[in-house]
């Protein structure tokens, strides 16, 4: 598998690298691999996740796009919050 980088994805999807970081880190994105446990540890992007992220949001008008039929947010496998344990 090969994985893009945060400049590259984001030039892939037209954005710059700074609004896929944002989305990153509010969840709204595509998702992401994490090369390691540390937060400064680098990301990728696997392009058919970026292309799968793509075609869920294509809309014939945008009439078609409302509140209802927005694409679910994709599910994080975040951990367990530390402070429930």
């Amino acid at each position: 598998m090969r994985l893009l980088g945060t400049p590259q994805a984001a030039s892939l999807l037209g954005i710059s690298p700074a609004t896929l970081k944002l989305w990153r880190h509010q969840g709204k994105g595509p998702v992401f691999v994490k090369m390691g446990p540390s937060p400064q540890s680098a990301v990728g992007y696997d392009p058919d996740d970026l292309d799968a992220w793509v075609s869920e949001r294509k809309y014939a008008s945008t009439s078609a796009y409302t509140v209802a039929n927005r694409p679910p947010p994709i599910s994080r496998n975040c951990p367990p919050d530390r402070a429930s344990t």
